[in-house]
């Protein structure tokens, strides 16, 4: 039996795990920062827990030309690039070739900067705790990028949380993180959607519902506050 039904109930999960940024046991207001698409059905749930407002921070994976699903490195907002140094040697790819691909995915994260938000602005993390999500974390290499950009605002802490990681992904972010929260670090890891009964693709709709939801809910971050909207 995999450990999560969806993203919803994975995120109902390491909500769990995340108690101590709740309102009550913090000094300073928290963001979660769901890394689109599929940590924001994640993120949107980790929000709800920590009655904590909801943003995306848009990281793209830059892909090994012969094998796109083979991260040499990922492109942030803000322009941070981070590159697999190990893997582009490993598979022969020059500074040239690199530049090309991570060219092409600047472009498609600057359409999904204009179309996830509607128009909506960024919300500061400047003296906040960012609490950086996503489905999960294979080598780590979009969510060192997302740290990375991230520390630039400069944020009072640094979380970085997924309901599943690869065994000793914890090590890879000891200095750009202040802290990596998981549910499940498994050592015979494979892939995110292994751990999934459903791992279907988060659309971009569904992307852009969620943060219209989140961002109506008014009373979403007042402790004292109603119940938020449920979401399912």
């Amino acid at each position: 039996m995999t450990p999560f039904i969806n993203r919803r109930d994975a995120g109902r999960q390491l909500g769990k795990r995340l108690l101590n940024y709740a309102p009550d046991n913090v000094a300073v207001s928290v963001i979660v920062l769901a890394l689109p698409r599929g940590g924001v059905p994640v993120g949107i749930e980790v929000a709800r827990a920590l009655h904590a407002p909801l943003d995306v921070f848009i990281v793209r994976k830059i892909g090994v030309p012969t094998h796109p699903e083979l991260a040499m490195g990922a492109i942030a907002s803000g322009g941070v690039i981070v590159k697999n140094y190990d893997l582009m040697r490993q598979m022969g790819i020059d500074e040239r070739s690199f530049a090309r691909v991570a060219e092409l995915e600047r472009v498609e994260l600057e359409r999904r900067e204009i179309s996830y938000r509607g128009g909506r602005d960024r919300l500061a993390l400047e003296g906040r705790i960012c609490l950086l999500v996503d489905d999960g974390i294979a080598t780590g290499a979009s969510m060192q990028a997302a740290a990375i950009a991230v520390r630039k605002h400069n944020p009072k802490r640094i979380v970085v949380a997924a309901p599943v990681a690869a065994e000793g992904v914890h090590q890879n972010f000891q200095h750009t993180a202040d802290e990596v929260v998981t549910v499940y670090t498994p050592g015979d890891f494979s892939s995110v959607g292994l751990w999934y009964e459903d791992f279907s693709q988060t659309s971009d709709e569904e992307v852009r519902e969620l943060l219209k939801a989140s961002s109506s809910a008014s009373n979403w971050f007042k402790p004292d506050g109603n119940a938020p909207p449920a979401f399912h």
